[in-house]
């Protein structure tokens, strides 16, 4: 049990250095030092620093695809899709300031979201999870969303994915906003408000 717990510890600590300080940039050394053991230690967990991020990884891809809504989502589903199209231009608003407040407040999805833009440069890995995590999984969810509220006669009939980079990109640039500057928070979840009914507003039909 203490093994596993010390590895947890290791891990944690790592994903906590690598997304404030990037990868390159923090050592075993640090590692070790915030988890209170010695570098041998450590050792004897991970054979590397390359492995301890492996492991982040996986760990990262598991928790994404078991918990986040745009993983899960399939607009062709009938169980999915069950309900939706009732869904209030209010329940839409719970809806996205409720995730957006989960990812900016949750300390794991934060700083996982923080080491992929760190490391989105220079990794090409984790550059390629955060393209799928932060851009292609959220324009498919709302491409697709858009697309079945245009069919059940909600929105205007126009192109989806257009419609849906309007309705969540702005989103995408204040959570980065809120990262840098987590103050503004109930700054941005108004604007965010705001944004989606007036987004309603333009689109939905009469």
């Amino acid at each position: 049990m203490e093994r596993g717990r010390t590895k947890y510890e290791i891990l944690d600590a790592a994903l906590t250095l690598f997304s404030t300080g990037g990868y390159e940039a923090t050592s075993i050394s640090q590692i070790a030092d915030a988890v209170g053991i010695r570098k041998a230690s450590l050792y004897s967990h991970f054979a590397s620093k390359q492995d301890i991020l492996d492991e982040l990884i996986e760990i990262i891809q598991k928790q994404y695809e078991e918990h986040s809504m745009f993983a899960q989502a399939d607009w062709n589903n009938a169980d999915f899709i069950e309900n939706k199209d009732d869904m209030t231009v209010q329940q839409v608003v719970q809806m996205i300031i409720g995730h957006v407040r989960y990812i900016l407040n949750d300390p794991q999805v934060s700083r996982i979201r923080k080491l992929l833009t760190i490391e989105q440069f220079s990794n090409e890995q984790l550059s390629q999870l955060q393209t799928k995590q932060n851009y292609s999984d959220i324009m498919n969810y709302f491409t697709g969303f858009i697309s079945f509220l245009i069919k059940n006669g909600k929105l205007k009939d126009d192109e989806p994915e257009i419609i849906a980079a309007q309705l969540c990109l702005p989103i995408s640039v204040w959570i980065n906003l809120c990262d840098r500057e987590p103050e503004r928070e109930q700054e941005i979840t108004g604007l965010i408000e705001r944004h989606v009914r007036q987004f309603f507003r333009m689109y939905q039909l009469k």
